[in-house]
């Protein structure tokens, strides 16, 4: 039987930024480098002001993602790095779908494809209309599917958004830590290096 630490499926990978030019590429030359392939990628603000949060999913072992999140902590502007699983997040993926008005308000029951998959009408023009749906993957995939036979124009989904479930957030973890360190400037890696026991999560 396959170890567990071995075994691939999907991971999402929490990086906690200060937001510098030219890290992003440093970051995915990580990824490159051990021809590691990332199926998708966020970057946007986080509860903290002027630190940034990177969500990124990689389909890897367990042991992968582990040299993966430290090689990561080494870059200067890291403060944290997590990964989870799938089970261990709140995520969802943004999906806009293009169709021509005519053909979906001649053959299909455009109400009924709404209610069905939790779709809404974001754009409604002569020419094309655009449908929006949120969910995980086989859930956007699935009105790909439904809108294929009716001339789908264009596709398009987001990266992934996700949210940890069992946390308190970096936020809280920060003050935390401030309040066992006191500094000028907490937020610089000779401080975070040090406390290691508070950032768990």
């Amino acid at each position: 039987m396959e170890n567990q630490d071995n075994a691939k499926q999907e991971f999402n990978i929490t990086v906690y930024t200060e937001n510098q030019i030219g890290l992003l590429n440093r970051i995915a030359i990580i990824f490159t480098r051990r021809k590691i392939n990332i199926d998708s990628l966020n970057t946007s603000p986080s509860e903290i002001e002027s630190i940034h949060r990177f969500n990124i999913v990689i389909t890897e072992s367990e042991e992968v993602v582990r040299k993966l999140t430290r090689q990561i902590e080494k870059q200067v502007e890291v403060l944290k790095v997590y990964y989870h699983t799938n089970a261990d997040v709140i995520w969802q993926e943004l999906a806009l779908y293009k169709v021509s008005t005519d053909v979906i308000a001649e053959r299909v029951s455009v109400e009924r494809l709404l209610r069905e998959n939790g779709a809404r009408v974001v754009v409604l023009r002569k020419d094309y209309t655009v449908f929006e749906t949120t969910g995980h993957r086989e859930e956007t995939d699935n009105l790909i599917s439904i809108l294929q036979p009716y001339g789908l124009i264009e596709f398009v989904r987001s990266a992934r958004v996700a949210i940890i479930k069992d946390s308190e957030g970096f936020n809280s973890k920060l003050r935390e830590f401030e309040r066992l360190e006191p500094g000028e400037d907490v937020i610089e890696n000779e401080y975070l290096n040090q406390g290691q026991k508070v950032f768990t999560m």
